[in-house]
């Protein structure tokens, strides 16, 4: 392994790159058939939403959380994107904003896992849920932008969720949000700044982020950790140094392990770990070598005592939003691309489990309020190839390349 410091600069062009790259690899080679999650009993029509029976005659199917009619049949779909719908982390929140949904308004879902994670097994996947009576599909991840552009059209009674993406064909020429269909974007530069504030306003300058697949969501996360770690050291007059590597995947892996592990020995005091089960390797690495996590996406203070906090966003309010449009509101975010962020309190620190010893609820009311009512704007993804002006002056990245 080798490694290169450089300015702030040289990480978000390099990051960019490999962004790019990560855009470029959805496509494959046609997957295998998926296995329903919820059992192969689903029949291949069900009736309309409005027939659909009241919740006490749901059954859980299983063990593991769909919720059937019971007559078998369901209604919400969810395709979960690369990771495991235990992840603790993307998929998991997704899901869990459906189950709450439908738990509490008497509808059914189930969710499937596609046989591998590439266009095709992803078309494949929705393909299937549909014909086992899918009304909604809800699909978590940036990897869904290309299927969801191919079937949106070719359904267009059904509605389509998209999470962290907006339709595009596979040139990236063509844009096209159907009117059967909703885009959701985060500002997770937004979060990521608050974390990377918060820990450097609580006594750390020692920091790394240990991102998953280099897609447009993690990369924002990550530029705003380092923009917020900037913006506190500044104001402290310290000095910060950040360890910056794309694990490629967001699984839980012995090199992950491995990688964080040595950060720890080398001084490192807090690794935002950002990519799904990523964040697993980091805590069991942390535990070891009695290191802090900041986790992702969710409240992760429970995984491990290790998470001082957790940079979340509102996956499953957003998606609990976007069911209630479909069955009160004739799906009237269809059509629409959204971005939600601290305006629209979607992204936010649990300051309540937070292990914060300096950093105040006060200091985050403040600093959250100048996010959301655009005091304080941040460089994101889309800006990495004009570096200049990103004002790094106190963080010093040392972007590690393997």
């Amino acid at each position: 392994m080798k490694k290169f410091s450089k300015v702030l600069a040289l990480v978000l062009a390099l990051s960019l790159a490999l962004a790019l790259g990560a855009c470029s690899g959805n496509g494959g080679g046609q997957g295998a058939s998926p296995t329903p999650a919820g059992g192969n009993d689903t029949p291949t029509s069900q009736a309309p939403a409005e027939s659909q029976p009241p919740a006490e005659s749901q059954a859980p199917s299983g063990g593991d959380g769909s919720i059937l009619a019971a007559d078998g049949t369901f209604e919400i779909a969810m395709i979960t994107d690369k990771g495991d719908i235990n992840d603790k982390s993307f998929n998991q929140g997704t899901w869990e904003g459906i189950k709450s949904y439908c738990s509490t308004n008497g509808k059914t879902c189930k969710y499937y896992k596609p046989a591998s994670a590439d266009t095709n097994a992803y078309v494949t996947s929705i393909e299937q849920a549909i014909n086992d009576g899918a009304k909604v599909v809800v699909t978590p991840g940036f990897l869904f932008e290309e299927p969801i552009y191919i079937v949106q059209d070719a359904h267009p009674d059904v509605k389509f969720v998209l999470i962290d993406g907006n339709p595009h064909d596979a040139s990236y020429a063509d844009y096209k949000t159907a009117s059967n269909t909703v885009g959701i974007l985060f500002a997770e530069e937004q979060v990521g700044y608050l974390a990377g504030y918060a820990a450097v306003k609580d006594g750390y300058t020692k920091l790394g982020f240990l991102g998953g697949q280099a897609v447009p969501a993690v990369v924002r996360y990550g530029y705003g950790f380092v923009q917020g770690a900037d913006a506190a050291a500044q104001e402290l007059g310290v000095d910060v140094e950040m360890k910056y590597f794309y694990t490629g995947g967001f699984e839980a892996t012995p090199e992950a392990q491995a990688m964080a592990a040595g950060w720890y020995s080398s001084g490192t005091e807090v690794i935002f770990a950002c990519g799904g089960s990523v964040g697993n390797s980091a805590m069991a690495a942390a535990e070891a070598n009695n290191g802090k996590v900041i986790g992702v996406d969710v409240d992760q203070s429970s995984e491990s005592a290790t998470v001082i906090s957790s940079a979340m966003k509102g996956l499953a309010s957003s998606v609990e939003q976007m069911l209630d449009s479909y069955y009160n509101d004739s799906f009237s975010v269809g059509g629409q691309n959204l971005t939600l962020g601290a305006a629209e309190n979607a992204v936010s620190l649990p300051m309540d489990t937070s292990k914060w010893t300096s950093f105040s609820q006060a200091d985050y009311d403040a600093l959250f309020g100048k996010l959301a009512d655009g005091s304080i704007t941040l460089k994101k993804d889309t800006d990495a190839d004009d570096p200049t002006g990103l004002g790094a002056a106190k963080v010093t990245v040392d972007y590690v390349v393997e």
